[in-house]
């Protein structure tokens, strides 16, 4: 391991414990990217992960739980508040956005700061590429091994394995 290597780790692990977030071993938080438990919220990070600078996991009283082997790339963001499940071995490209939470907009006589939010979650199985500037919305499953094309909008659960693209988006491949 190199030098810059070990002296990231131990940035990572007292970053974290400052954050009030917990990290497995082997993973690195870069400096420049966020970990953000506070408002009652928790971060779990498993074992050799990276999170690059930029890259903003924000808990809003919820949770973000990451499993093993995953990362985060510049200027990505999951937010919390409903709660964020992600498996092993998952890969999130640059300018990503999970969303686990929803504005209640049906009530138009009253304005939508008011009318509170839905917080279903988002669920990214093992095994799943996330593809540049994706999206995924509150109540998803991205389903184990599926890739999600640069630009997707996922604004519905996916299937085992498949290849999804477009706004909203669809099914397009196999793997």
């Amino acid at each position: 391991m190199t030098l810059k290597r070990r002296a990231l780790r131990l940035y990572t692990r007292a970053y974290a414990r400052m954050r009030g977030a917990t990290v497995g071993a082997g993973t690195i938080v870069w400096p420049g990217a966020l970990l953000d438990p506070t408002k009652r919220g928790k971060i779990e990070l498993g074992r050799d992960c990276e999170v690059l600078r930029g890259a903003m996991l924000a808990a809003y009283k919820g949770s973000i739980r990451v499993g093993d082997r995953c990362s985060f790339n510049p200027y990505t963001i999951i937010y919390g508040h409903g709660g964020v499940r992600i498996g092993d071995d998952v890969r999130i490209a640059a300018h990503c956005v999970v969303v686990s939470a929803n504005h209640v907009f049906a009530n138009p006589d009253q304005p939508i700061t008011q009318q509170g939010l839905t917080r279903e979650g988002v669920t990214i199985e093992n095994d799943v590429w996330i593809g540049a500037g994706a999206r995924v919305l509150d109540g998803v499953t991205i389903a184990k091994g599926c890739v999600v094309a640069a630009g997707a909008v996922i604004s519905k659960s996916t299937e085992p394995f498949g290849v999804y693209g477009g706004v909203p988006a669809r099914r397009i491949a196999d793997r």
